[in-house]
């Protein structure tokens, strides 16, 4: 028997979804990997100001790896990487790990305290490390010298440290292997200690665009000859290598020169070879040294993550069979392998993230770590995958949240008020998987549309090419196709739409209101980049974006006149509709300064607004309270915009 559920109005369904539970949010569950055979994860500790705890599961449950009080987390290209390393298949001869708050590289064995290995830099911050690989009695890693706090400027090599110690008080221990790149990933150590790889690229690329796979022989002495370049180049991503772990001396690649990230593998002489050529992605964009989706396993086979728009665990054998493992999770991230089994972080619709222990050939898929308490779960949507076509033709992918409340339904022949997301980025994509924030939307009634517009990753490079010197164009256009597209279904009503986004998806949002101003209702913006001529301009942003905006707008100055044209603040006088916009006050990366030029070119006569500023938040609100203030300012915004009256 089917329950009733009483009707109530779109957008005023009472939910137990609170702020506070929509800012805390989900357990932040990255960077997986085995001591012996444990699995162990960072996850970050919100009670402890975020510290990045190394956790572990023990008979009495979650515990920590470390002694009370380290940080494992690494600041390298500012959005961090691969954060620690077990020395070995031995659980007793520790790990390696960044510090967060000096990173400065530690070695740590059990019953001990961790004692440093690399040197101290000028200020706490100036050396940071990433992405360890064991060579003998050294571990070698990605090494980044950064020229100020802010990272505007930085020199990056591979580097040994030396695991007795001595380089903590000798920075003259410290080897410097290679810098072929102004960019490079940690090393990857053959078997057997042979050869070495790496990934690099220069500016004006980013990792996405185009990135050289580097090879070296080792040496007797432990240096390295000259390295050459095996794949990548021209136009051709290379976003992870792997070394084969049955000894064949096969080097992979994640790569894309037939336009989506597959798998390469590369023998002894050097020749590439496609394993499973399919228009999917084995990989993602590199946004964080030191990620992994291919994973060598010790019979010669590899656990892949892949898909188009989310990411499975499939095995692939060597005559290109590609076997998914018989699992629910579709989205796999910070994949990790002990030889036989994979470890990850894996969510879906249905599921939070969680910590799992996936064994290929048994099919088994264990919880190592599970979500905290699932009270909330029931009123979580079920969403769906959405594609529409552009004007002409092209196509633009969507995840479609329907409102949901396990006891309300809407009103007898009223169609419910919708949300576009922009996501951030904005070469990245956001997931389709249970999300307490959507949820605290979508239980009071409010759909929410989240668009993957042109850029984003997941789909290829064609897709991604599709924002190339657009930025500002192609994405605001994709989101008013998409939820266009919604209501030629019948689904949602002209005149109930508002749009949402905060960083890239801020530019996206205040953008759309210009070139939009019929189709959106009020707007909810979060700490926006809106001036790229301020934004690429040296000391504008850190060293990895510094040349982002070549890609999205064009080179400077040759393009010059597309950085007014595309800018959210070419029109702002325009604007009439009605809009809250948060920021933080020690934000750098989108100053205040930019969030106030918009309020200065706005009419409050047309364009109502709500200015709210929060001291101590940067780019990306951390604080349970601001996030949970700003969600409760945005539905304010949206009951008087859409015509609804939220419950309290």
């Amino acid at each position: 028997m089917t329950a009733t559920r009483d009707r109530l109005p779109y957008g005023s369904w009472p939910s137990p979804v609170t702020p506070e539970d929509a800012a805390r949010g989900d357990a932040l569950l990255e960077w997986v990997g085995f001591l012996g055979a444990d699995v162990c994860w960072t996850e970050a500790l919100p009670e402890q100001d975020g510290r990045s705890g190394l956790m572990r599961r023990t008979p009495r449950g979650t515990a920590e790896v470390l002694p009370d009080g380290w940080d494992v987390r690494t600041r390298v290209i500012e959005y961090g990487g691969r954060p620690w390393l077990a020395l070995s298949d031995r659980a007793e001869d520790g790990i390696v790990f960044t510090h967060g708050p000096d990173q400065r590289v530690y070695r740590w064995r059990p019953g001990t305290d961790p004692v440093p290995l690399s040197p101290a830099g000028a200020w706490p911050g100036e050396l940071r490390y990433a992405d360890f690989a064991v060579h003998g009695e050294e571990v070698w890693c990605l090494r980044e010298a950064v020229g100020d706090e802010h990272a505007v400027t930085a020199v990056r090599h591979l580097v040994a440290l030396p695991l007795d110690g001595r380089a903590a008080e000798d920075p003259g221990a410290v080897r410097e292997l290679a810098t072929t790149h102004h960019f490079m990933t940690g090393p990857k150590v053959e078997p057997g200690g042979g050869r070495v790889a790496w990934i690099g690229w220069n500016h004006p690329d980013m990792p996405w665009d185009t990135t050289e796979l580097m090879a070296a022989e080792i040496l007797a002495d432990g240096t390295l000859a000259p390295a050459r370049p095996l794949m990548g180049g021209d136009g051709e991503s290379v976003t992870q290598t792997e070394w084969a772990a049955d000894g064949s001396g096969t080097l992979y690649a994640v790569s894309d020169p037939d336009g989506w990230w597959n798998v390469h593998a590369i023998p002894r002489d050097g020749t590439p070879r496609n394993l499973c050529p399919r228009p999917e992605e084995f990989g993602e964009a590199l946004w964080r040294i030191g990620l992994r989706w291919c994973l060598p396993l010790l019979d010669g086979r590899l656990a892949v993550v892949h898909g188009v728009g989310e990411r499975r665990l499939g095995v692939l054998a060597a005559d290109g069979t590609l076997t998914d493992l018989a699992d629910p999770a579709t989205e796999w991230h910070f994949a990790a392998t002990d030889g036989r089994r994979v470890a990850a972080v894996v969510s879906s619709p249905a599921q939070r993230r969680t910590v799992v222990l996936a064994d290929p050939d048994e099919g088994t898929v264990e919880v190592v770590r599970a979500p905290a308490d699932g009270a909330l779960d029931a009123y979580a949507t079920v969403p769906a995958r959405r594609t529409y076509r552009g004007p002409d033709g092209e196509r633009v992918h969507a995840h479609a949240y329907p409102p949901h409340h396990p006891g309300l339904t809407g009103a007898d022949g009223e169609l419910p008020p919708w949300l576009v997301f922009a996501h951030g980025g904005p070469t990245s994509r956001s997931h389709l998987v249970l999300n307490q924030e959507i949820s605290f939307f979508t239980s009071r009634g409010i759909g929410v549309l989240d668009v993957q517009y042109g850029g984003s990753t997941g789909y290829g490079r064609d897709y991604r090419e599709r924002l190339r010197h657009t930025w500002g164009v192609t994405d605001v256009a994709d989101c008013a196709t998409a939820i266009r597209g919604l209501i030629a279904e019948g689904l949602a009503a002209p005149g109930r739409i508002a749009i949402r986004g905060g960083s890239a998806g801020g530019w996206t949002a205040v953008a759309s209101l210009v070139a939009e101003p019929d189709l959106y209702r009020a707007a909810g913006i979060y700490y926006p980049v809106l001036d790229p001529v301020s934004w690429r301009a040296e000391g504008g942003t850190h060293d990895f974006e510094s040349r982002y905006l070549d890609g999205l707008i064009g080179p400077w100055p040759e393009a010059a006149d597309r950085y007014g044209k595309q800018s959210p603040l070419s029109g702002a006088e325009s604007i009439r509709t009605p809009f809250v916009l948060m920021q933080g006050l020690d934000d750098t990366v989108c100053p205040p300064a930019q969030a106030e030029r918009l309020l200065e070119l706005t009419d409050p006569a047309r364009a109502p607004h709500r200015y709210l500023t929060f001291e101590g938040e940067g780019h990306g609100f951390r604080r349970s309270a601001t996030v949970a203030d700003s969600l409760r300012a945005e539905l304010r915004l949206y009951g008087q915009a859409l015509g609804f009256t939220p419950a309290h």
